[in-house]
């Protein structure tokens, strides 16, 4: 997997409404590996033909209750899971917890609270893989950036060498290449949890990063400013 968008996400709730409406927001968001299943049988036989890289689990479930599937799916390999449920009981979400799933959301809940979520779960628990991912070559163009290599070659069979900050961002913008990567987290994959205020450093960096990356720094193609929010890496990765 080199993105979480690679995910394969199986979505387990008796609700057919919820389930569409998950589907929607999920593939709108950039997600388009996704399973469903209505019924703990429905949910076993998807997990025993392919075990995904997260669960979304119902409690309530026709012929069974989520608790129990997650135990008996986790003994099978060891994926992780965000309980969706509307039980907001203290009780339920401990024990829920105290099973080992990895988050729990109680209905009703804000769409773009799951998405995160989701997000989060995904990069922490496969962030070795992520990276690994991520360490392969990035075609922008006519140029080739080895990220191994910390090095942009260029078509004229010359170099440039990136800096370890340059590296930083442009391995979390090659993990989630395609896709908006906030300031926020630029700041924190570069420096960390107790970043304060990056925002004129990292635009600095951005900068010398298209120097190198992009023909016309100034029309970028590649490393693209979504306003206010971040920014976005087009481009092909290739192993």
């Amino acid at each position: 997997m080199t993105s979480i968008y690679d995910a394969e996400l199986l979505l387990v709730d008796d609700n057919p409404d919820l389930l569409r409406l998950l589907c929607e927001q999920l593939s709108g968001a950039g997600y388009h590996h996704i399973r469903t299943a209505a019924t703990c049988a429905a949910a076993r036989a998807a997990f025993d033909t392919a075990p995904p890289h997260l669960m979304v689990l119902d409690i309530n479930l026709p012929d069974g209750d989520g608790f129990s599937l997650f135990r008996a799916l986790r003994a099978r390999a060891d994926v992780p899971a965000l309980f969706l449920s509307a039980r907001d009981a203290d009780a339920d979400r401990l024990f829920g917890l105290g099973l080992g799933a990895d988050d729990y959301l109680t209905k009703p809940f804000l769409m773009q609270e799951l998405l995160l979520r989701v997000q989060h779960i995904l990069q922490r628990v496969y962030r070795t893989e992520l990276a690994r991912g991520a360490s392969q070559q990035l075609t922008l163009g006519d140029r080739i950036v080895q990220l191994n290599d910390a090095l942009v070659q260029l078509p004229d069979g010359s170099a440039l060498p990136l800096t370890a900050t340059e590296l930083a961002l442009l391995r979390k913008l090659a993990e989630n290449r395609g896709h908006i990567v906030t300031y926020d987290a630029l700041c924190e994959a570069v420096w960390g949890a107790d970043y304060y205020g990056c925002e004129n450093s990292l635009n600095v960096h951005i900068r010398h990063l298209r120097e190198k990356l992009e023909p016309l720094p100034g029309r970028p193609q590649f490393l693209r400013t979504v306003r206010g929010i971040g920014y976005k890496l087009a481009g092909e990765v290739r192993s």
